[in-house]
C-alpha cells in the first residue's frame, strides 16, 4: 500500500487535535503531522513576513505543508494524519492539488459539531473564551454550507467522544483502502 494523508478539517472546538492522536493509534504505520508548526516556523522569521491575521494567507505556508508532507511520506511511507483547519477553498485546492501532483491521496474528513456545541467546547477548553477561536465559527459555517462538506467526509462530533470519532475515521480509512 502506498502513502496516504488523512486530513482532519473543521473549526476550533471540533476535536481535531485530540482525535488525530487517537486516529494515529488506530491506523498502523501512521504519524501525526501538525501543519500549524509550519506556520509557527514562518511566524518566527525576523524581520517578519508581511503582516496577516492568519499564516495560511502566506503562500509559503501552503507550499511548505505540501512539501513537508511529501518529504515525510517519501522517507517513512504509511499514513500522515493532519489535523488542520483550512476554510478558504482556494487554499484547500492549492494544498490538495499539490499533494495530488505528487501522487499522494488524501482522505479528507471534516469534524463537525453544531454551533452551540462548538461554543461550549471553546469556552470549556480555556478559562477565558478565545476570541481567536470564536472568530472562526462563522467562516466555518459559511465554508461548510458552500463547499467544505461537499468536499469531505463529514463526521458529526456533536454527540461523539473523540475516541468514537477516531474509530469512525479509522474504519472509513481502512474501508477506503480495501482493508
Amino acid at each position: 500500500m502506498g502513502s496516504v494523508i488523512v486530513w482532519l478539517n473543521g473549526t476550533h472546538g471540533a476535536g481535531k487535535t485530540t482525535t488525530s492522536v487517537l486516529v494515529q493509534q488506530l491506523i498502523p504505520d501512521s504519524r501525526v503531522f501538525d501543519a500549524e508548526k509550519v506556520g509557527e516556523t514562518l511566524m518566527d522569521i525576523t524581520p517578519g513576513l508581511p503582516a496577516t491575521d492568519n499564516f495560511q494567507h502566506w503562500p509559503p505556508w501552503r507550499q511548505l505543508v505540501v512539501e513537508t508532507a511529501r518529504r515525510v511520506l517519501d522517507y517513512t511511507g504509511g499514513t500522515l494524519v493532519v489535523p488542520m483547519t483550512v476554510l478558504i477553498e482556494p487554499y484547500w485546492r492549492e494544498i490538495s492539488t499539490g499533494l495530488a501532483h505528487h501522487g499522494i491521496p488524501v482522505r479528507h474528513f471534516v469534524l463537525h459539531a453544531d454551533q452551540d456545541t462548538l461554543r461550549a467546547r471553546i469556552a470549556g477548553a480555556h478559562p477565558i473564551p478565545s476570541p481567536f477561536r470564536l472568530k472562526y465559527l462563522q467562516p466555518y459555517a459559511e465554508a461548510a454550507r458552500t463547499w467544505l462538506h461537499a468536499e469531505a467526509e463529514v463526521v458529526d462530533t456533536t454527540h461523539l467522544t473523540p475516541a468514537q470519532a477516531a474509530r469512525q475515521i479509522a474504519l472509513r480509512h481502512s474501508a477506503g483502502r480495501g482493508g
